[in-house]
């Protein structure tokens, strides 16, 4: 099956879509269609290596899409970049970037040509071995720093070293040393560690790709308060993202938790009814439902109302009522707990049958070895009466040996006569 592949597409088969190749946090062109809307502005947004963006004056009248490459002024000399946004979306860009002096736009010189493009593959193919380098030289200073990334400009004139530091770096030492070995103009920059995962990028625990090197463009400080505000558990290993910092998805729906809580009663207030006093337990914001306890430090008669039951029962303990329960008038309480199949069941009602079994197998056993026993005894005694019927084996042998036993005890016996 053959697919049609658009220019300026961003994964291969959508026209216009926001996600992540070589190109990384674009954004979504939603005006691509309304005629003339590259003729309302001539700037132009253009991205380089990872995450480093710049916005630019189309001042020749380039005919630039979405997916060009192209040569823009640098200082010093030019840089490579690709064309990721066009028309009236990149004033508001310009917004978001924060940039209001007229000197950091630029200006676009021309479509890269052959020339460009291998000036720029041979300065790409150098990043790799110069960040090791740079490495070894950073720690053979001494210097309490990482250096996650190096990008070199497309004309191979400077280099820029993404750096992460805890602390404030003294590195004028290291800028002498790296524009000895590599002999190229050195720009430091330091980045967060929120910024260097989205420069590696990865896979989040939720399966997909991190949203720092998809389509987030600022970061915003998360706070352990937007944990909170959605009652979850405040475990620094569930919380953390790739960079070991709290992840940026708290903040995308802890606005609908504030707004949700406002509707659920305060946690302090105690439930009076006619039959006990209720603490507050646990919560389902969304959803609008409270967990009440009759034991202020444990689950002890769960009961689950909802909300506006809850408001009115405390609107009804401020006027010295007290409902006889906390479900509504009328109604019994919910038992939601699974049902036990084998609840009434009897679970000793197997075993009356293997007891009878083991018994009969005993007296078999004792029978059958009783058996055994008789039998070998009637053997031993057939074996015996049997010997006692039959004469010796030597009598038989021998018959003279008696006879001449008998004749030397009459020889004594008339020796002795005479003496």
């Amino acid at each position: 099956m053959k697919f049609k592949v658009y220019r300026g597409c961003d994964r291969g088969l959508s026209h216009r879509g926001c996600g992540r190749q070589d190109k990384q946090l674009n954004t979504y062109d939603w005006l691509a269609d309304i005629p003339g809307n590259i003729d309302t502005t001539d700037l132009v947004e253009v991205q380089f290596k990872n995450t480093r963006k710049g916005y630019y004056h189309n001042v020749n009248n380039l005919d630039l899409k979405k997916g060009d490459i192209v040569a823009v002024e640098a200082n010093p000399g030019h840089d490579i970049g690709v064309v990721t946004l066009t028309g009236r979306l990149v004033e508001l860009q310009l917004k978001k970037a924060n940039i209001k002096s007229p000197d950091d736009i630029r200006r676009i010189y021309r479509l890269a040509k052959p020339v460009d493009m291998e000036k720029y593959y041979e300065a790409k193919a150098r990043e790799h071995a110069t960040m090791i380098e740079s490495r070894q030289i950073a720690k053979g200073l001494g210097l309490d720093m990482k250096i996650g990334d190096v990008e070199y400009q497309g004309d191979g004139n400077k280099a820029i070293f993404y750096y992460i530091a805890d602390e404030r770096v003294d590195f004028r030492q290291l800028i002498k040393d790296l524009a000895a070995a590599f002999h190229v103009r050195i720009e430091m920059k330091q980045i967060g560690a929120r910024q260097e995962a989205g420069r590696i990028g990865g896979t989040g625990p939720c399966g997909r790709e991190l949203c720092c090197a998809t389509w987030m463009k600022n970061f915003v400080s998360v706070g352990t308060n937007a944990a909170r505000f959605q009652d979850l558990s405040l475990n620094p290993q569930k919380l953390a993202g790739m960079c070991a910092k709290l992840k940026c998805c708290l903040n995308y729906e802890v606005d609908d938790y504030v707004e949700a809580s406002r509707r659920l009663p305060n946690r302090e207030i105690v439930l009076q009814t006619a039959d006990a006093d209720y603490y507050y337990f646990k919560a389902d914001i969304l959803a609008g439902l409270v967990t009440y306890s009759t034991d202020k430090r444990q689950a002890v008669n769960l009961e689950t109302i909802s909300a506006q039951r809850a408001l009115d029962i405390i609107e009804m303990n401020k006027h010295g009522e007290k409902p006889v329960s906390l479900q509504g008038d009328g109604q019994q309480r919910q038992d939601n707990r699974p049902v036990d199949l084998l609840a009434d069941a009897d679970v000793t009602r197997f075993d009356s049958a293997r007891r009878k079994k083991k018994k009969n197998r005993s007296r078999d056993n004792r029978s059958e070895q009783q058996g055994k026993k008789e039998h070998a005894e009637g053997k031993q005694n057939d074996s015996r009466q049997h010997d006692q019927r039959r004469p010796s084996r030597q009598g038989r042998q021998n018959p003279s040996a008696d006879s001449q036993t008998k004749g030397e005890k009459a020889e004594n016996h008339h020796e002795e006569g005479k003496q």
